[in-house]
């Protein structure tokens, strides 16, 4: 079927077509047509999110244009960016020069994913706003709300028969604590308006594709309203790293820096916040906790797992060293911009 689409619809020829087990929303096939190009075909199986689908890859082929490192999106026979054939939604884009990095970030590493979102994000701000905006629970969800919730994973976990019932059980019990106790003080300490603009909404190590310490493939674009202080914070305190490395606050830091060298207009205290505005983020997610309802494959449903168990050592870590951190935050102040 992957042959005949890209045939039909894209004058391509394919010579392999190899499943790639991972995402959740798509079905993905790395291609190597006759002539040489490698190709990475994505199929969506259902039509329900197609709008969506078509907004990301504007998005895409709009920072593209800017220079940023996103592959090409192809276009179909008429010259759309998303084509429709056998009943199901495709896309067709260039292969990044690279692998996502399944391992925690270095301090190059960190650097250069903080110049390309910096840069991307002095780009979008002048793209529209889009009509999904992300999720905020972290910072208006009230906090029985989210407690509440741990009963319900714990439930679903017991009925899928959850391989590490009791472990889990002392997790939720930890989550519940620390959104009862840590909460209403970090909500406090944030500016009270933050930035909101179009952004790539889900640019973590998962959707960065690198080579040699840097940055050769922004994938994925979720495209959402969202704020640029919780993306900046979300990777610089990626879960792996803080969980894994003994750099992880040097990452960050590092992060930071290179992102406010490329985008200055950035409120530095909003910058100031994202180490904050990240632990809130964690609190509030539940992802991971159980897996059995995506159908993973077993590789990606173990990577799930893991992720879940880093974000709880993130967490203990990141309200441990907070205080330090802000005020190592605080001296990227230097480097200038507004306040």
């Amino acid at each position: 079927m992957t042959a005949d689409v890209l045939e039909d619809r894209y004058g391509l020829v394919a010579d392999i077509v190899e499943p790639v087990h991972m995402g959740t929303d798509t079905i993905n096939r790395r291609v190597l047509t006759d002539d040489g190009l490698r190709l990475y075909v994505k199929q969506y199986p259902s039509m329900a999110g197609l709008d969506e689908a078509r907004s990301a890859w504007d998005m895409s082929e709009y920072c593209r244009a800017a220079k940023l490192p996103v592959p090409r999106v192809w276009p179909d026979a008429d010259d759309n960016l998303v084509t429709i054939a056998g009943g199901s939604a495709w896309a067709v884009v260039d292969e990044a020069p690279g692998r996502v990095n399944p391992s925690a970030m270095t301090v190059p590493l960190a650097e250069h994913i903080g110049v390309v979102m910096g840069r991307m994000h002095r780009a979008l701000a002048a793209y529209p706003l889009p009509k999904r905006v992300q999720q905020t629970r972290w910072r208006t969800e009230p906090v029985e709300n989210a407690a509440a919730k741990l009963d319900a994973v714990l439930a679903r976990a017991t009925s899928q028969g959850h391989d590490r019932l009791d472990q889990l059980r002392v997790d939720l019990d930890q989550r519940r604590e620390d959104l009862r106790a840590h909460v209403h003080q970090l909500r406090e300490h944030l500016p009270e308006a933050l930035a909101e603009q179009a952004l790539h909404a889900d640019l973590g190590r998962t959707n960065l594709i690198t080579l040699a310490d840097a940055v050769t493939g922004v994938i994925d674009f979720r495209c959402a309203g969202a704020m640029p202080a919780w993306e900046l914070g979300r990777a610089a305190f990626d879960p792996r790293t803080v969980a894994t490395s003994t750099e992880w606050a040097a990452c960050a830091l590092a992060m930071a820096r290179a992102y406010r060298s490329e985008h200055p207009s950035l409120p530095m205290r909003e910058v100031r916040a994202c180490a904050r505005i990240a632990l809130l983020y964690m609190l509030f997610s539940l992802y991971g906790a159980t897996t059995a309802e995506y159908d993973l494959p077993g590789d990606a449903e173990g990577d799930l797992k893991r992720h879940w168990r880093e974000r709880q050592i993130a967490i203990r870590r990141l309200l441990s060293d907070l205080e330090d951190l802000e005020e190592e935050l605080n001296g990227l102040e230097a480097s200038g911009g507004t306040s």
